[in-house]
């Protein structure tokens, strides 16, 4: 398996879908589907009439034909439920899911690398977040039937994915340490485990996927090549103009006026270090042309991540009322984008863009009512009596001082479960009448997008950032014309 030269990067949630990670798998680079929420997506995608048959079709191909049965015939509905209907939610996730919560995880990633990789033999990756450790296992072993070629994880220092990946490819069980605030030294620890055999009674040996971590130093880099339970296989390095989440600046906090984190030259990837370390290495952050992918190279890499130029084409999972309005204020260059260092309930700094207030069910987001029905982003902490409870700092404040969270912590947090499910355009419709509001994240890069768009165009395609990038617009269209000719 050669090493692409572009990697598309895996956005949350669902933006990075199966379509957009086929487009770009099929012209020859890495499609990255993400695995973020995706239980959520995949029930409220059957809920709303499943229109195109693409789920359904997926799962006549898993493994366990009862599994399947049992999860349409729960959450399908043909023609789609009525738009005012709030979705079902499905419980929120913790240490101890049930042997129906693993099963819909599996599904849900099964269905969506499966999707990505059908009718072409191009290679299919699927982004976690080391932050989001309640589904892991059942994700990557979801991923994994669906025969998913890489898989890619940050926002934390995942050493314990690549002997996870060993496990599931061998067919044996693996688990997952769950880490606990205020857990004391002798407290017992936390596991969370997934054994395949509770699924199939015979756990299949399948290929073990490529993993590379998502970091942002050399630094880290060396901790995981040297101590993580399995092969490492190579990093994607971001520097801190990408979007989604990112690492906070090394050394003391400082911030500018509008109140974002400052980073210097500390924060700055370091290739020859990685270099060093023998392993591939892409770089990541507003890496989107030809010249980036040159200077890149230049220095060691492989090649380059891109996300924010693939988020808003046509086959990603943002809405097209966003999609386009973005590209219109990328056009009259007014489009920016801000590096909040509170917005996420995981304490990473997490970029948002600041939209203009063009649709009518935009609201500030100061005035959303805080609440945390989905759960994906809370943290596990030690009660009083010794038992685990979980918390969310976007969650009620009420709620969350009870369960012994700080006022502080809870300053400026939005719920980024139900904000970005809102820009793929399966928000909840509350009873009181409310709608949850979009939120959407990319890297400094959004403010360029405009230059993919063919003259007179209002959107643009995933094979045309990668003729950008890679030069090959040219060539293709020469090609084209002597087909032309020769028939």
């Amino acid at each position: 398996m050669s090493n692409p030269i572009i990697i598309q990067g895996g956005m949350g949630v669902a933006v990075s879908n199966w379509r957009l990670a086929r487009a770009v798998s099929q012209a020859g680079q890495l499609g990255v589907v993400s695995g973020t929420l995706i239980s959520v997506v995949f029930i409220r995608r059957l809920q709303a009439g499943d229109t195109d048959g693409s789920i359904r079709r997926a799962l006549s191909h898993f493994p366990v034909p009862s599994v399947a049965h049992r999860i349409l015939d729960e959450y399908f509905i043909d023609g789609g439920k009525p738009r005012l209907q709030p979705y079902r939610q499905i419980p929120m996730p913790g240490a101890a899911p049930t042997r129906t919560q693993q099963e819909l995880d599996v599904l849900a990633n099964f269905t969506e690398v499966f999707l990505a990789k059908e009718g072409h033999t191009g290679l299919v990756g699927i982004n976690l977040l080391e932050k989001i450790r309640f589904t892991t296992l059942p994700a990557l072993y979801g991923a994994m039937l669906a025969g998913v070629d890489y898989v890619l994880m940050g926002a934390g220092i995942p050493r314990a994915i690549p002997g996870v990946l060993d496990d599931f490819a061998a067919g044996r069980t693996s688990r997952l340490r769950l880490d606990i605030e205020g857990a004391k030294e002798d407290d017992a620890e936390v596991w969370m485990e997934y054994d395949p055999r509770t699924l199939l009674r015979t756990a299949p040996v399948m290929k073990r996927p490529k993993f590379l971590a998502i970091v942002s130093s050399a630094a880290l880099a060396t901790t995981l090549a040297r101590k993580s339970t399995g092969q490492v296989d190579g990093f994607v390095v971001e520097a801190s103009n990408a979007g989604g989440h990112n690492a906070p600046p090394r050394g003391a906090a400082r911030y500018n006026d509008a109140g974002e984190p400052i980073y210097g030259p500390r924060d700055e990837p370091e290739p020859a270090k990685f270099r060093e370390l023998g392993l591939p290495f892409w770089l990541a952050g507003s890496a989107a042309g030809p010249e980036q992918l040159k200077a890149a190279q230049d220095v060691g890499a492989v090649g380059v991540q891109i996300g924010t130029a693939f988020a808003f084409c046509e086959e990603s999972g943002l809405t097209p009322e966003i999609k386009r309005e973005v590209c219109q204020l990328s056009q009259a260059e007014l489009v920016r984008v801000h590096t909040d260092p509170l917005a996420s309930p995981t304490g990473f700094p997490f970029k948002i863009v600041q939209l203009a207030e063009t649709m009518a069910s935009r609201m500030v987001y100061s005035e959303r009512p805080r609440l945390c029905d989905l759960g994906h982003l809370r943290q596990s902490y030690r009660r009083e009596d010794g038992s685990t409870g979980y918390r969310c700092p976007a969650e009620p404040v009420a709620d969350f001082l009870r369960k012994g969270g700080t006022i502080e912590e809870t300053e400026g947090r939005k719920c980024l479960c139900n904000g970005l499910l809102s820009a793929i355009g399966l928000e909840q419709h509350r009873r009181s009448g409310y709608d949850e509001p979009a939120l959407v994240t990319a890297g400094e890069d959004v403010a360029t997008v405009a230059r993919f768009l063919a003259p007179g165009a209002d959107t643009y395609r995933a094979v045309d950032v990668l003729n950008k990038v890679l030069g090959t617009a040219q060539d293709e269209s020469a090609s084209s014309m002597a087909e032309a000719k020769a028939s």
